[in-house]
């Protein structure tokens, strides 16, 4: 029997691309693998940036970096790209990184680099939900569950 895609942050799978360089494995997620097929991304690095970079954050509609340097357009091909991985897995749900620019679910950075967190979506979880894929972060996976 084939396992269902899900689109999975790399990151949570240890992966060593978030902006400092590291991952953040998550233990508890990786029981999703008896049930899904993951399909790993990291839409920032798919959007062109290196590892590590200078850390973003949402501020209005556009991605600021601590530098002051507008990474919007990166962030936004990554979230496109994370979009076409998804559909040629036939992915309709993600497990994304939570509080970040790219794949935060209902809370991001406040854009002030204040360590502060707002209600909100990171660009590529917004494009993801905006085309019906579920999104959970590693804090809230138990519908990915059942």
């Amino acid at each position: 029997m084939k396992k269902e895609a899900l689109l999975v942050s790399a990151c949570l799978l240890g992966e060593k691309c978030r902006y400092d360089g590291g991952g953040k494995y998550c233990a508890e997620a990786m029981r999703l693998a008896e049930r899904y097929e993951f399909v790993p991304v990291c839409p920032e690095v798919l959007g062109g940036m290196p590892t590590p970079r200078p850390p973003s954050e949402i501020l209005g509609d556009r991605v600021i970096a601590i530098d002051g340097s507008d990474v919007t357009a990166q962030f936004r091909l990554g979230a496109q790209r994370a979009l076409a991985a998804a559909r040629k897995a036939g992915a309709v749900k993600a497990l994304l990184k939570s509080g970040s620019p790219s794949c935060g679910r209902g809370l991001v950075h406040d854009g002030l680099f204040s360590g502060k967190l707002v209600p909100g979506n990171g660009v590529t979880t917004a494009l993801l939900e905006e085309n019906g894929i579920a999104v959970c972060t590693e804090l809230d996976f138990a519908p990915l569950e059942s």
